[in-house]
């Protein structure tokens, strides 16, 4: 059974760095399942303070990727209604236009939100908007880096015990 938690939390693992760039998936927390497989095997013993951090960082991020568009919006020069946008359109775009929506949904909400606040500035509607992408990347990237870390953590605390494994 321990060999059976081992590959299924390195799989996890490996899927929470895929996940960093899939909406579908919430990499950091898909990785922290990894961590916590291959603490429930019989072998590596339980650690709840590590498992607590490193979900708490895990759900932080999750909470955050949310709002880091908006922020990169509101960055590049976005008003209100650019930043509103942005998450309408987050929801819009996930809802209707799956794994892409993630992407074009703020873009272009961001764009249209600005475009009802100055349907004459159409180069500040898209800078707002390329704020918005700025932010989606800016949120990939700590997903990315959170779920490398974690995943670091899985093989680091799998070598030091890999020989009771086998």
């Amino acid at each position: 059974m321990d060999i059976f938690l081992l590959i299924i939390g390195f799989l996890f693992a490996l899927l929470g760095i895929i996940g960093s760039f899939l909406p579908v998936l919430p990499g950091p927390f898909t990785s922290w399942i990894g961590l916590l497989l291959l603490h429930l095997t019989n072998i590596v013993p339980l650690n709840w303070t590590f498992l607590g951090i490193t979900l708490a960082i895990s759900i932080i991020i999750w909470l955050i990727d949310y709002f880091i568009p908006a922020m990169g919006t509101k960055k590049f020069g976005g008003t209100r209604y650019g930043v509103i946008g942005t998450m309408v359109g987050l929801i819009i775009g996930i809802l209707f236009l799956g794994p892409f929506g993630i992407i074009i949904g703020p873009f272009a909400g961001a764009f249209i939100g600005e475009l009802i606040k100055d349907a004459n500035n159409t180069k500040k509607a898209l800078k707002a908007a390329f704020g918005s992408f700025i932010g989606f990347l800016t949120s990939a990237f700590i997903k990315f880096v959170a779920a490398v870390v974690f995943t670091s953590f899985y093989i680091s605390i799998f070598w030091e015990y890999r020989s009771l494994f086998f």
